[in-house]
């Protein structure tokens, strides 16, 4: 433990930033205007998924609100994490005179840890969700998809908690991060802060990993079927393409945005030397490396509510006109042969336009 002053609680490492320095760095303009740029992106898709709910013919009400439970969590993470940042900006990091017990800074590092890793966990939620979906259609009840959807989201803020809570029960320390303006997890050499980093870089990557991979073959099933034997007969419909089309969305940008951070926390504890020195200081590269990483990772909370925004079908046959001229297509659900006794009935009889069955 590197020494501290009695007056001052234990988020405190020392640093080599200068006060000159801090005023050259404090600008709360940026900080606020990323905040705020992230914020309207998040209400405008919770205003689009809210019309979305109502008039989708398509039966989808789980997809949309795990949906909305991860552009809700962005949107709060963005509120939490920019009103601290701003308020920092605004005090030129001085974090000792505005938090000397080190409350706020427990608690922007539990938010920190909750709102980075509740996406990446609703991501690969979303990917299994649709796997499901698509490859066992008959494996999940309807009536019970949307409750089974919030409690997953519930289930994914419980164990984001429990992880963002354990540097508090002791394993691992928050402490106040380059440039002094946020907390983050330390990346020392005690065995504690090697386990609660790698603990939050194998959570984070698996979730990470399980979402291609669930992804890759329901992609890989939506295509078997589109280019099979009876693809006539048994197509998959345009909200399904549309809900994978997103996901995919989602995910690449999920791991563009926090797998550099993810691979330099894993990198730094494990470094031997150790990154930091017995007396709590790291080097001003591997501070500003954090600090951009950091940067990139929070960029996920801006751009995931403008992958559904953008990658709705209003808007894809806006830009290709082609896909609003071809016919309606049919579920992944199988359908009853023309001769069957399950094919008579209003539903079966010819009409102008191709059967369409939920």
């Amino acid at each position: 433990m590197w020494s501290n002053s009695s007056a001052l609680g234990p988020c405190f490492r020392p640093t080599n930033t200068t006060q000159e320095e801090r005023r050259l760095v404090a600008s709360p303009w940026f900080a606020a205007s990323f905040c705020v740029v992230g914020l309207a992106s998040n209400l405008l898709a919770l205003s689009v998924l809210a019309g979305a709910r109502q008039g989708s013919p398509c039966p989808r009400s789980s997809f949309l609100t795990l949906l909305g439970g991860l552009v809700l969590t962005d949107l709060l993470g963005l509120l939490v994490t920019g009103t601290v940042v701003v308020a920092q900006h605004a005090a030129l990091f001085d974090w000792r005179a505005v938090d000397p017990g080190c409350r706020l800074c427990h608690f922007m590092g539990v938010a920190m840890v909750f709102f980075g890793l509740c996406p990446l966990l609703l991501g690969a939620a979303m990917a299994s969700e649709r796997y499901l979906g698509i490859t066992r259609p008959f494996s999940r009840p309807a009536a019970a998809s949307q409750r089974r959807a919030w409690a997953t989201v519930g289930l994914v803020w419980a164990a984001a908690l429990a992880l963002g809570l354990l540097p508090l029960l002791g394993l691992g320390r928050y402490t106040v991060q380059y440039p002094g303006s946020w907390c983050f997890l330390t990346l020392g050499a005690q065995p504690g802060d090697v386990a609660f980093g790698l603990l939050f870089t194998l959570l984070g990557g698996l979730s990470v990993g399980l979402s291609f991979l669930l992804n890759t073959i329901s992609v890989a099933t939506l295509c078997h079927v589109y280019h099979g034997q009876e693809a006539a007969q048994q197509r998959p419909r345009d909200c399904e393409v549309e809900m994978m089309v997103q996901l995919l969305g989602i995910m690449v940008v999920a791991s563009i945005c926090w797998t550099p951070l993810l691979v330099f926390i894993a990198q730094t504890v494990l470094q031997d030397p150790p990154a930091m020195n017995p007396a709590g200081q790291l080097s001003r590269a591997t501070e500003q490396r954090l600090l951009i990483y950091l940067r990139v990772a929070t960029w996920n909370q801006i751009l995931d509510p403008w992958v559904y925004i953008l990658f709705r079908r209003a808007v894809l046959r806006r830009l290709h006109p082609r896909l609003s001229a071809r016919p309606r297509s049919l579920s992944l659900r199988p359908q009853p042969a023309p001769g069957s006794r399950l094919a008579v009935g209003p539903a079966a009889r010819p009409g102008p336009g191709p059967l369409l069955t939920r």
